[in-house]
């Protein structure tokens, strides 16, 4: 699909709404939603894509914030001749993407789904973490500057789209659904995994119909772990979508 930002890989598949919007966590590709895209296909039209920068899909030639991300997407939406509103499914760093995108076009989300999502607050958690995790990072992000593309990558740009969601106080009133992985990573420090699940309740209040669900047996992919508590999760989003317009 051509956009005015570049080329972008897509899939689209089924009918039916409120069209299901999947956003791929940090430089994931569409394969990554394999498991439940064919079956929630079967009762919604579903559209997931690749990001600029990631798989197939053009590289960046301007930064990556949360706002040029979200009217990319609202444009490949608009050219796969999509009618809002939908429901936004973000999963880990796509979940900050469909958070901005509900607060700065609240009439174009019906219902967000986070799906083991970043939360602004996140960021914070960075001073818990050991010496040499922080070092692997900083190695990390030094490569990727040497790239020029890479340079607009949208891991670069995640404190500047935590700001522009803090920058948008009001979260519309529609179905919140948060899924979080329910095992623990060894790798993860006890104070970190605490506050994460802290966060991860947070967003349950941007709305007074949320619901929270662990998914037990998963870590960050429960789409890939536990793919019916998933399906699960978004089917109930729709039906509470449907019965709040009645």
């Amino acid at each position: 699909m051509n956009t005015s930002k570049g080329n972008i890989q897509y899939h689209i598949s089924g009918s039916g709404g409120p069209p299901i919007v999947l956003l791929n966590g940090g430089s994931g590709p569409i394969e990554g939603w394999m498991k439940i895209l064919p079956r929630l296909a079967e009762s919604a039209a579903v559209f997931a894509y690749n990001r600029l920068g990631v798989a197939g899909s053009d590289k960046p030639r301007e930064p990556q914030d949360g706002l040029t991300i979200v009217e990319t997407l609202r444009e490949a939406l608009k050219t796969a001749g999509l009618e809002p509103p939908f429901l936004l499914v973000g999963h880990s760093l796509g979940g900050l993407y469909a958070n901005l995108y509900a607060r700065l076009y609240p009439h174009e989300a019906a219902g967000v789904v986070f799906l083991e999502a970043s939360h602004p607050k996140d960021l914070s958690l960075d001073q818990y973490q050991g010496k040499a995790i922080k070092t692997i990072n900083k190695m990390f992000s030094m490569f990727d500057s040497f790239s020029s593309h890479k340079q607009f990558n949208e891991v670069h740009f995640v404190k500047k789209t935590a700001e522009q969601i803090r920058a948008i106080g009001h979260f519309p009133d529609i179905p919140v659904y948060v899924i979080t992985g329910g095992k623990e990573s060894r790798m993860m420090p006890e104070i970190v995994r605490q506050k994460r699940l802290e966060h991860q309740l947070e967003l349950l209040s941007l709305t007074r119909s949320g619901k929270h669900i662990t998914a037990g047996s998963s870590g960050h992919f429960p789409q890939l772990s536990e793919p019916d508590v998933v399906i699960g999760a978004i089917k109930d989003c729709i039906r509470q979508i449907s019965s709040t317009k009645l």
